[in-house]
């Protein structure tokens, strides 16, 4: 992006809701928004050149993805899961996708397994596009498929839950190197459940729930300083 203060980005279109939400969680995913970080509506109209209706659209939007916080009479915020909580998710993961292992190796089909390695290959590509929102989608999603295969409807439900709690912790404290640490590992993983080997499975699981915790950068700052939306809303923030 240019020098957002004074134009906004993709100054040649026109800036709907969407493409707001997206510029923004783009920003939250590549740790340039910093969690905790307050979005002004005015300063977001000044950048995107909008109405504050357009920007109160998008930012609803991106509060459904649970990425940014609307705190009634105080405003919209990054969002800023603690240590804690991660530490709590993880926990009942990894008890609960111990037993979801045991039932996929029990019943996965070569379809089942054909469809994990489809999605292993979608993970790689995200790697190489450099997309964190993508990525972090789609490594949180292989947990979800996992569950699918396993046919416990109520595990599934929990699961998707949790995932999507941790997706949201991986995309704002995750590492991009400690993300395709994960993809190999879910390789790894994969290989053990093919083979039939439950018990190394599931520890193969753990471990790899046990890593991405333990990556996790609850003390990094926001990523290198640009002259775009970033600037714009720091600076805004800091006055």
């Amino acid at each position: 992006m240019t020098d957002a203060a004074a134009t906004p980005p993709n100054e040649s279109t026109v800036q709907t809701a969407d493409s707001i939400a997206k510029d923004i969680a783009a920003a939250i995913a590549e740790h340039r928004l910093p969690p905790g970080a307050r979005l002004r509506e005015e300063a977001l109209a000044r950048v995107y050149d909008v109405s504050r209706t357009k920007v109160r659209a998008a930012l609803l939007m991106l509060s459904k993805d649970r990425l940014i916080d609307i705190v009634p009479d105080k405003g919209a915020f990054v969002a800023k899961p603690s240590a804690d909580e991660a530490r709590n998710v993880f926990a009942v993961r990894r008890a609960l996708e111990a037993e979801m292992v045991r039932e996929l190796v029990q019943k996965a089909t070569p379809a089942d397994y054909r469809r994990l390695k489809a999605h292993l290959v979608g993970e790689q590509a995200a790697l190489q596009s450099g997309d964190p929102k993508t990525r972090t989608r789609l490594l949180g999603d292989f947990h979800v498929v996992l569950a699918e295969v396993a046919g416990n409807t109520v595990m599934l439900d929990i699961i998707k839950d949790l995932v999507a709690r941790s997706s949201l912790i991986a995309m704002l404290y995750q590492s991009s190197h400690n993300a395709a640490c994960s993809s190999q590992q879910h390789a790894t993983f994969l290989e053990a459940a093919i083979s039939g080997d439950a018990d190394r499975a599931v520890r193969l699981m753990i471990e790899h729930l046990n890593e991405v915790e333990a990556g996790l950068q609850f003390d990094a700052g926001p990523g290198p300083a640009r002259r775009d939306l970033v600037n714009a809303l720091l600076m805004v923030n800091g006055a």
